[in-house]
C-alpha cells in the first residue's frame, strides 16, 4: 500500500483559473456593479422600513389618521407600501441584473468553463 498522493495538477489548474478570474478587472467590475445596486437599495429600504416603525411607535396620532372617511388609516397604507416597495425593488433588480450583471457573469462563466454551460 502506497502513501504517495496522486498528482493534483488538474485541481490546481482549476483553482488557478478561479483565482485568475477573481483577480480580473472584469470580475472586479461585476462585483462593483452588484454592490453599486445592492448596498444603496438595501440602505434605502432599511430607512423606509425604519421610518414606518418609528412613526408607528412615536407618531401614533399621525399613523392612526383615517383617510377618505373610511376605516383605512395612514399606518395601513404605509404597511401596504412596504410590500409594494419590496416588489418594486425586486422588479428593478431583475431589470438591472439583466442589463448590467448577467451579460458579464455569463461571459466570465463561459471563459471559465470553456463555453460548456
Amino acid at each position: 500500500m502506497s502513501t504517495d498522493t496522486p498528482a493534483s495538477a488538474p485541481s490546481d489548474s482549476v483553482s488557478e483559473r478561479y483565482l485568475a478570474v477573481q483577480r480580473s478587472d472584469e470580475f472586479a467590475g461585476l462585483r462593483r456593479a452588484l454592490r453599486g445596486f445592492v448596498f444603496p437599495m438595501a440602505v434605502a429600504f432599511f430607512l423606509w422600513y425604519a421610518l414606518y416603525v418609528i412613526l408607528s411607535a412615536y407618531a401614533r396620532g399621525f399613523m392612526s389618521a383615517r383617510l377618505f372617511d373610511s376605516n383605512i388609516n395612514v399606518a395601513l397604507v404605509f404597511g401596504l407600501l412596504q410590500f409594494v416597495s419590496t416588489f418594486l425593488i425586486a422588479w428593478y433588480y431583475s431589470r438591472y441584473a439583466d442589463r448590467k450583471i448577467d451579460p458579464v457573469a455569463d461571459k466570465i462563466r463561459d471563459e471559465l468553463t470553456g463555453g460548456d454551460s
